[in-house]
């Protein structure tokens, strides 16, 4: 009886199911929105639309939204650089020394191409967490 109730309560904390969240995953992947996936959440390189032109998803929320998207993108780059310095140095047996200049390269280009991608992954979790809000436009009565 106690796990079909913790079942039950799981089920009423996480809102989604495996395909949902493999579907949101996706679209992240393709920078679309997570919310409908029509459109792309980036205007131009390094500039996030404000809200999906679809849907309506408010993708620039309040201040201090995106601190979990900066976040996302430096646990990514740690992970990457770990994993191609472990390559490196286990895999192909390189030298220390020139190992240490590849990974600053990474480290400093990396989080530049990712910044997108890191954008869409933490609004993508914010979508399967607690759904993204929706804009209003407000429009001054003449």
């Amino acid at each position: 009886m106690d796990r079909i109730r913790a079942a039950v309560e799981y089920r009423a904390i996480v809102k989604f199911t495996k395909e949902q969240a493999i579907r949101v995953l996706k679209r992240c992947l393709k920078l679309r929105c997570p919310a409908c996936g029509e459109t792309s959440i980036a205007e131009r390189p390094f500039h996030i639309r404000h809200h999906c032109p679809v849907c309506l998803s408010l993708f620039k929320r309040e201040d201090g939204f995106f601190v979990g998207a900066i976040l996302a993108n430096v646990v990514i780059t740690e992970l990457v650089i770990l994993v191609f310095c472990f390559f490196c140095l286990l895999v192909i047996g390189a030298d220390y020394e020139s190992v240490l200049v590849v990974l600053f390269i990474v480290g400093l280009i990396f989080p530049v191409g990712f910044y997108h991608h890191s954008w869409a992954l933490w609004l993508g979790f914010d979508y399967l967490v607690e759904s993204l809000p929706k804009y209003r436009q407000y429009r001054k009565a003449s």
